[in-house]
């Protein structure tokens, strides 16, 4: 029975090697290609190259302001005892707005004019003055030609002459000063009156009626109101320093704004900074955009005269259906579009097709030559380039692409590939990272509904 139960475990021992053994082979040769993988087809997901029409959109959002604003700050300081408008009216040019006490005002132009009398008669003095000095001088002078005085005599007379020519000029020039205040005076007396500088609404009220106002004669000033152009409105957003460069003035685009949702309202690029706004400066979250301004090319608020509008806008690009006229506000949020740039008739790819790979870490045959990771013994430089993959006949083409624009799902294709292609969208690390060239694949199976007979 001994040698029996020996036996037995002698062979289960044998058994137990010999099945570690075929695992240990099966996976060396499964890791080193002798079977398995490298007849075994990778599933990936294939589509078309096409042609189509692409536009490239610059997407940004901001606010809703009104193309005209005017602030309105008082020159002078005061009471408000006059204010004759209420947020939301329209005002007409030159209308009155707002009168501010003029008292003190009005008494400065009293003492000014009184100041300029007095000058004016100290001027008359000064000239009699001169009159006199002129006509004693000229005595003086025919007693001393005639030797009846002495030089001395004569010549203190022509001092008191030029002295009394000197006193008028500056009786003169007191004149003018005076007069100038009088018409500073009268000109702050003018100001305590505000009027309306353009036709418009009063989009803000700041300040009531008996309210006091600091002028900007005297620092920044209070600034009381505004008045707006609602009917020429538009959108300030800020665009990434990456996707300026794709913008230009001139440019169309389609405007979104979210008080009216899924209507979308046609405008046009007017304006883009040259100075950048930087926030977060010296961070690692620093953000450097561009203030960009669409202006509203559909009516709204008020009906008004757009015509030239269709002439910049290309209605292929953004259908856009007539509905009732929106009412918009300054500081309503929105969402703009920005069409830079089409191309039509273009040879395209999804856009998920185009990937970088690093041609130094290929290893595997492309383009008739040996791409290898390692040059004369040392590590190779990185190599980043794009690619699509094809297939060809089941098996993955590695295709180097010159690539032009894009839009939110194809790219363009410069060259590369061609019509009629398949080209290899997925699975994503399939594509940017496992799959190489020359490598098996088989398209996806997509699964199937079944519908339920009644």
């Amino acid at each position: 029975m001994a040698k029996k139960k020996n036996a037995t475990k002698r062979i289960l021992y044998i058994a137990s090697a010999l099945f570690l053994l075929v695992i240990v082979v099966a996976i060396i040769a499964r890791s080193t290609g002798i079977f398995g993988s490298s007849n075994e087809a990778t599933e990936v997901e294939l589509g078309d190259v096409q042609l189509r029409t692409v536009t490239q959109v610059v997407t940004a959002s901001g606010k809703i302001q009104p193309e005209v604003q005017i602030k309105i700050s008082p020159d002078v300081s005061g009471e408000i005892v006059t204010l004759t408008v209420a947020e939301g009216d329209k005002v007409k040019r030159g209308q009155l707005l707002a009168r501010i006490k003029p008292d003190f005002y009005q008494a400065q132009v009293d003492q000014a004019e009184a100041s300029v009398l007095q000058s004016k008669a100290a001027e008359a003095q000064r000239r009699a003055d001169l009159l006199q000095a002129e006509s004693d001088h000229k005595r003086q002078d025919a007693l001393y030609k005639s030797g009846a005085i002495s030089i001395s005599a004569f010549e203190t007379s022509e001092n008191r002459f030029e002295t009394a020519k000197a006193s008028l000029e500056s009786a003169q020039y007191n004149v003018q000063i005076s007069q100038a205040r009088l018409k500073e005076s009268r000109e702050n007396l003018s100001k305590t009156t505000i009027y309306a500088p353009i036709d418009g609404t009063i989009s803000v009220l700041n300040v009531e009626l008996g309210e006091r106002v600091v002028g900007t004669s005297q620092m920044t000033g209070t600034e009381m109101m505004r008045v707006a152009k609602l009917d020429l409105m538009e959108l300030e957003v800020d665009v990434n320093e990456n996707d300026v460069v794709n913008v230009a003035v001139g440019d169309t685009a389609s405007v979104e704004v979210y008080s009216y949702p899924n209507r979308l309202f046609k405008g046009l690029v007017t304006e883009i900074a040259n100075s950048a706004r930087v926030q977060g400066q010296g961070t690692q979250e620093q953000i450097t955009n561009f203030l960009v301004k669409i202006r509203i090319l559909d009516p709204h608020n008020v009906s008004f005269d757009k015509t030239g509008a269709d002439d910049v806008f290309d209605n292929n690009e953004l259908p856009v259906s007539s509905t009732a006229m929106p009412n918009f506000r300054p500081g309503m949020s929105g969402t703009v579009d920005i069409f830079s740039h089409t191309v039509t008739g273009a040879t395209t790819v999804p856009i998920q097709a185009v990937v970088v790979r690093d041609f130094s870490k290929l290893k595997k045959e492309f383009g008739g030559t040996m791409v290898d990771s390692t040059t004369g013994g040392k590590q190779a430089e990185e190599d980043l380039r794009r690619v699509v993959f094809i297939d060809d006949n089941g098996k993955a083409k590695l295709v180097e692409v010159e690539t032009g624009i894009s839009d939110a799902t194809h790219i363009v294709v410069l060259s590369g590939v061609s019509v009629g292609d398949k080209v290899v969208l997925g699975p994503y690390r399939v594509v940017s990272r496992t799959l190489e060239p020359n490598q098996s694949i088989t398209p996806q199976k997509r699964p199937t509904t079944t519908i339920a007979e009644n």
